[in-house]
């Protein structure tokens, strides 16, 4: 018999958009059956090498098929401490989904799925921990930042996480909304590094808070930087200037870390009618779906190219859809025009595909003619950068941390390793390839092992 692939239940489109809850489910424990007994346990499993920390997918899945649910959550986090944040944010289908053999001519083990039913029921363990005696300061609680520190605490070191925010997670905690990433879970996956000993420091902005250097005087005989990219790219086009207008990082902070949605939050979020978000990310659909849920009654997605071109996940995009947003594709934003300060309307240019760019993609042309859509808010969701912070502040001691002409911090691929003695980074802030949770995850674990190199030979 062909067992088909499980499907997750979602919470109904009407009901999740004024609240949220979770959009997606685990899948049940029969569900689990029928969708582990359609892994072939390859020899050569595609989808491990697909996966940026090398999870090994068959192994986890075959503990679960022999009913050992606690032996396929030990064998996920030998590589990862985040399974429940992976199951959910992962882009799978271009991973480890999309290198699964299944899905040549059918469809893949929906392996992010199980992987989020085991993390979630299961607990990590506390291993044994040998001291080192040395010390190793992480710069940021993020992906990047959380993966690292697992590691080196395991190799030994002592390790100390230093956190711009009030709370910890970095982009998980202010970019992912609940909906898509539930805090309880984050939570507990932070949790657990501190039963591993790891010290967590809020409120501190290194470059500002304390130094580079002086967390070299302290004592701390590595550093790694993964400070994550939080600098917004904006538009430059008249009007950005008005009341109303926000990057997606702003928003979505706002509402994912400050509550701005909530009509008792200390720093409220002025709810208009009508938003648009212009960008075709995951960002962009995350900022889309959030102002449904705080209360804006037409919500737009304007894209310059197709809807065959969207860098989103087709998940959040069916999930936008789903939901009411609605998408206007081939148009770009040419002036917001305000009215006493506030945003009023927003002229669009009309494209068209023209010859493919650098990127591979057709290139957006003007056609010449011109729309213009009545709104009360804009969300620019254009991609992010890093901020200069710690690197201005670095060159003011004399480190001159080496950066590329975008102000990324240029690092040795294979080991994260800066161009300063000690200093690692990794993440948004120093990114090779694709951007996301676990990639950022990757790198994280490729600089732990450098440093521990280091460390041990030191």
């Amino acid at each position: 018999m062909v067992v088909e692939r499980q499907r997750v239940k979602e919470q109904d489109k009407i009901e999740r958009r004024s609240n949220f809850e979770p959009v997606e489910s685990n899948l049940t424990d029969e569900q689990i059956k029928l969708e582990v007994s359609r892994c072939l346990n390859c020899k050569n499993p595609r989808c491990v090498q697909g996966c940026p920390v090398n999870i090994q997918i068959p192994s986890f899945i075959q503990a679960i098929k022999e009913g050992d649910l606690n032996k396929a959550g030990e064998i996920i986090r030998q590589t990862s401490m985040l399974p429940s944040v992976c199951g959910r944010v992962c882009p799978q289908e271009r991973q480890c989904e999309g290198n699964c053999i299944l899905g040549i001519k059918g469809e893949p083990v929906s392996i992010g799925a199980l992987e989020r039913y085991v993390g979630d029921n299961t607990t990590a363990e506390v291993p044994e921990i040998k001291e080192s005696g040395k010390k190793v300061a992480i710069v940021g609680s993020g992906c990047a930042g959380l993966t690292a520190a697992c590691d080196l605490r395991k190799a030994g070191h002592k390790v100390e996480v230093f956190e711009a925010l009030h709370e910890l997670g970095g982009v998980l905690r202010y970019g992912i909304p609940p909906f898509r990433l539930p805090r309880k879970f984050l939570d507990r996956e932070i949790k657990n590094l501190e039963n591993m000993g790891v010290k967590f420091h809020k409120n501190v902005i290194v470059g500002k808070s304390i130094t580079i250097q002086q967390l070299k005087d302290d004592g701390f005989a590595a550093i790694f930087i993964s400070s994550g990219a939080g600098l917004p790219k904006m538009l430059n086009i008249k009007g950005e200037n008005l009341n109303g207008v926000f990057s997606a990082n702003e928003f979505l902070t706002r509402v994912n870390l400050m509550h701005a949605g909530q009509p008792d939050s200390p720093t409220p979020l002025r709810v208009g009618k009508k938003a648009a978000i212009f960008g075709g990310g995951n960002v962009a659909m995350d900022a889309a779906r959030t102002a449904v849920r705080v209360g804006f009654d037409e919500v737009y997605i304007i894209y310059r190219r197709t809807e065959k071109e969207l860098p989103a996940r087709l998940e959040e995009i069916r999930h936008a859809k789903e939901e009411g947003i609605i998408f206007k594709f081939l148009y770009a934003p040419k002036e917001i025009i305000g009215e006493n300060g506030y945003v009023k309307a927003v002229e669009l240019e009309i494209m068209e595909l023209g010859e493919p760019d650098e990127s591979g993609r057709r290139k957006p042309v003007s056609t010449g003619k011109f729309e213009t859509v009545e709104l009360d808010t804009v969300i620019v969701a254009l991609g992010t950068g890093p901020n200069p912070i710690i690197q201005k502040s670095a060159q003011a001691e004399g480190l001159n941390i080496e950066t590329d002409k975008r102000g990324y911090i240029v690092v040795d691929a294979d080991s994260r390793a800066t161009n300063i003695d000690s200093v690692y980074a990794g993440g948004d802030v120093a990114p090779v390839g694709e951007s996301n949770a676990i990639n950022a995850m990757g790198a994280g674990k490729k600089a732990a092992k450098a440093i521990n190199e280091f460390l041990n030979n030191k």
